[in-house]
């Protein structure tokens, strides 16, 4: 069989597989004491307060919606070039979510858009760090402190960037950030999520959330304290909570992220360097922003003599096997269906997406596979 390159995939030592190992020789497997243990680790990494991992990214922005007191009736404000959870999450609690066009030049969230956006059931902003790139936060923040709402972080692709002086996931511009485990992401627990904040409150909100709504604090209850065994369901919770193997394979990655954003950014030059003649739009990195670079986008332009889809299986054709992120979310059938959006109502993201493709980029690349995704892409296009 020919050699094939996805366009992600996780990377696993010796050392996660030992500390995966380790828990199942001992006495938790769920809930325990690694999950404390990666979420202090991870809040020390990005320098938030707090961190309560739960099951999966999407989770993450379920209970960051629930814990904000994003109520039915509200509107959230987020990009339309993200995955649906980045919108479907204001549904689950019984809101709306706005889609916004995005900003031609970064992929993000258009800050024109967003002012245009707001009415008076807007409650919440949700940014989006597109493929690791991270939003002008402190704009978005301008305007949301303007306002008096709410910003939550949807930094499932930006674990490692940076904003100026901000560590992504800090919550120096926001109330809370989200952050997804998934195999193709900065580091993996296989399927698991973060939230991040500096608020006490929302933090304990946060707990309880993912535990059923129960508390067994003793701090917390609000009836007189019975024997050992009582505890109280004080509001309508989920199961999403992380298990201890997980936690101890995220605890052993999270000592080598900066090793894995390293590497990422190292292949993203080598990229960029390789396609500055070749007729395609390549990512731009604004100044105070650090990408991460959880995906590498290149996009077609007028002076490509193939259009996305020819790259694309020219590409696959070769054992390279890209992807395309995203659809953008009002353009998929439920959101035109049910709530009403059209082709047509954020231009700039239909534009981006029809030209768009991630190419390969992630630590377990080796600069053979490198070569090989450069001499492909340049062989396709030209």
């Amino acid at each position: 069989m020919s050699r094939q390159i996805p366009y992600g995939r996780q990377y696993i030592d010796e050392d996660d597989i030992n500390a995966v190992i380790k828990v199942l020789r001992g006495n938790f497997l769920t809930t325990g004491p690694y999950v404390k243990e990666f979420e202090d680790r991870f809040a020390a990494y990005v320098g938030a307060s707090y961190a309560v991992a739960v099951s999966s990214g999407t989770a993450a922005l379920h209970l960051a919606c629930l814990a904000g007191d994003i109520r039915r009736g509200a509107e959230v404000i987020t990009s339309t070039m993200s995955f649906a959870a980045s919108a479907n999450c204001a549904l689950y609690v019984g809101a709306k979510p706005v889609l916004a066009d995005i900003d031609k030049k970064t992929g993000n969230i258009s800050l024109d858009e967003i002012e245009r956006r707001i009415s008076k059931k807007t409650r919440a902003i949700i940014p989006v760090h597109y493929s690791g790139l991270p939003c002008f936060m402190d704009e978005i923040q301008e305007i949301a402190r303007k306002y008096n709402y709410l910003i939550i972080e949807d930094a499932c692709h930006a674990l490692g960037a940076r904003y100026k002086d901000s560590q992504i996931g800090d919550c120096k511009y926001s109330d809370m950030a989200v952050f997804s485990f998934h195999p193709v992401k900065h580091i993996t627990t296989g399927e698991g999520g973060m939230i991040t904040t500096n608020s006490k409150p929302i933090y304990d909100r946060l707990v309880m959330l993912r535990s059923h709504g129960i508390t067994r604090d003793q701090k917390f209850f609000m009836e007189e304290i019975h024997d050992g065994w009582y505890y109280e369901m004080q509001m309508l919770g989920y199961n999403y909570r992380l298990t201890d193997i997980q936690a101890a394979l995220g605890t052993s990655q999270l000592k080598k992220v900066d090793q894995f954003v390293n590497k990422r950014r190292e292949i993203a030059q080598m990229y960029t360097e390789a396609f500055l003649d070749l007729p395609l739009d390549l990512p731009i990195e604004p100044a105070g922003c650090t990408n991460s670079y959880h995906l590498y986008l290149v996009k077609t332009n007028k002076d490509t003599r193939i259009n996305r889809a020819g790259l694309y299986d020219r590409l696959k054709n070769k054992g390279i096997y890209c992807q395309v992120h995203y659809m953008p979310i009002h353009t998929l059938p439920f959101y035109r269906n049910e709530l009403g959006y059209n082709w047509g109502d954020c231009p700039v993201a239909e534009d981006h997406y029809n030209r768009v493709l991630s190419i390969p980029v992630y630590p377990a690349m080796d600069y053979r596979d490198v070569e090989m995704v450069i001499s492909a892409l340049g062989e396709a296009v030209i």
